[in-house]
Order: C-alpha cells, then sequence, then structure tokens
C-alpha cells in the first residue's frame, strides 16, 4: 500500500505538471484537490501548504528555459516580487488561522473564478509600451496583492500575476508569462515556510509531487507541440474540469 499510495501522489504530481504546460496555466489550482481527495492529506492546510511548495519549484524548474530565452525582465521581477512575498506572508498567515472548511469552501469560489478567466483567455500584447511611466510602483502595489491572494490559498496566482505585470508594466505577454514564474515560485516559497513553521507541509509527499509535476511538464510539452491547434479546446474541456471539481468541494465542504 505505501508503494501504491506513493505512485498515486507521483502521478497526481503529474496531472498537474502536464496540464500546466498543455493548457498554459491554471493547472496549479487543481494541486490542492488532489492532495485531499486523491493523495488523502486530511487537513487542508497541511494540503495548502505542501501545494505551496509543489508549486514554487515547479514554478522555477520552468523558469530556466524562459530566461535562456531572454523572457523574464528581471527589475519588474525583483520588484513585483519584492512586495509580493510581502503579501504572500502575510496571506499564508491569515489563511492559517482560518477554518480549513471556510477555506475550502473560498478556495472552491476561487477556482470557478479561475476557469472563466480562463475561458476569456489572454490578450495579446506586443509590449510597444515597456517600460510604463511610474512603473515600479505600479509593480510593487499590483505584486502586493497578487501576493495576498497566492499566500492565502497557497497558488501559483499565476492567472492574477500575467495579466498584472502587463498593466503595471506594458511588456509583452511572453515576457509576463516568463517573468511571472520568478514571481509563483517566490510567492509560493514564501507560503511554504510559514505554513512548514506551523508542521503544516507533508514533506514526502511534496518532494513526490514535484518530482511528477517535473516529468509530466516534460509530457506537457511534447503534447503541446502536437496538440497546438486543438489548444482551445483543450481550454475549455480544462476549465469545465475545474468547474466540476469546484462544485465538488462546495458540496463537502458546506454543511
Amino acid at each position: 500500500m505505501p508503494l501504491l499510495h506513493n505512485l498515486l501522489t507521483v502521478l497526481c504530481g503529474s496531472l498537474v505538471g502536464f496540464s500546466l504546460a498543455l493548457i498554459g496555466g491554471g493547472g496549479s489550482i487543481l494541486a490542492v484537490p488532489l492532495l485531499l481527495y486523491v493523495v488523502g492529506v486530511r487537513d487542508p492546510h497541511m494540503a495548502i501548504g505542501t501545494s505551496a511548495l509543489a508549486v514554487a519549484a515547479n514554478a522555477y524548474a520552468n523558469l530556466i528555459p524562459h530566461a535562456r530565452a531572454g523572457n523574464v525582465r528581471w527589475p519588474a521581477a525583483f520588484t513585483f516580487a519584492a512586495t509580493g512575498v510581502v503579501g504572500a506572508f502575510l496571506g499564508s498567515s491569515l489563511g492559517k488561522v482560518i477554518d480549513g472548511h471556510r477555506l475550502l469552501v473560498l478556495f472552491a469560489l476561487l477556482m470557478i473564478v479561475i476557469a472563466v478567466l480562463m475561458l476569456r483567455g489572454r490578450r495579446g500584447h506586443d509590449g510597444s509600451g515597456y517600460p510604463r511611466a511610474h512603473m515600479f510602483p505600479r509593480l510593487g502595489a499590483v505584486g502586493l496583492g497578487a501576493g495576498c491572494l497566492a499566500g492565502f490559498f497557497g497558488i501559483g496566482g499565476g492567472f492574477l500575476i500575467v495579466p498584472g505585470l502587463v498593466f503595471a508594466s506594458g511588456m509583452a505577454l511572453i515576457e509576463a508569462i516568463g517573468t511571472s514564474l520568478f514571481c509563483v515560485g517566490s510567492f509560493g516559497l514564501t507560503a511554504a515556510l510559514n505554513y512548514a513553521s506551523s508542521g503544516l507541509v507533508a514533506w514526502p509527499i511534496a518532494i513526490e509531487f514535484i518530482v511528477g509535476g517535473v516529468a509530466g511538464g516534460w509530457l506537457g510539452m511534447l503534447a503541446a507541440k502536437k496538440l497546438s491547434k486543438t489548444r482551445g479546446a483543450l481550454t475549455v474541456l480544462f476549465a469545465a474540469v475545474i468547474i466540476a471539481v469546484a462544485i465538488f468541494m462546495l458540496a463537502k465542504s458546506l454543511p
């Protein structure tokens, strides 16, 4: 049974990594429900802390190819992350004291919001407005808010960080995606360390989840090249899965 449980954990991590690479966002939102209802982590706070660590590791791993391709605006990344980690610490501190069932209800509602944003899609931006006037104060303000949300729920928050970077700095969309990975990793690591200080990270499960996520990410990148023409349909399908899981979580969590 322990071997089967370990394989199941790796498989769940692979599913998250695969969906992230294939669809391009939203996959980490499934980490918490997978840890709770498939892997068998019983404490919602433990699931969120473990998820935050796995999200951080996968974000930093995916940052490397983007950095090599020149898709990371480092001054913007450092500014956004500097205030964002403060927000992530505050958000994760608040999340730890919220009742677990209430936290899951809020998490499920957030999943529905993310699914709707995925269906709307991301509008392209050529980066002609970079850098915008007063860019760094704008980055700091948006980063603080995004970090609070990411820390509170133990998620990557890329769905909010990417448009936030474009709005605050005027950078191109591909640069915002690359830059966001540094911020996602920083927010997730801050939240994970905060949860770990309270003993709310399942380290063996996190490691297995990370290993699966890296493997799934490589498979997802290979599949993305072959399925590029059907990615729109896959996004709709994935958004529908997120909504279905959110409804299931609401049914389990609401009295």
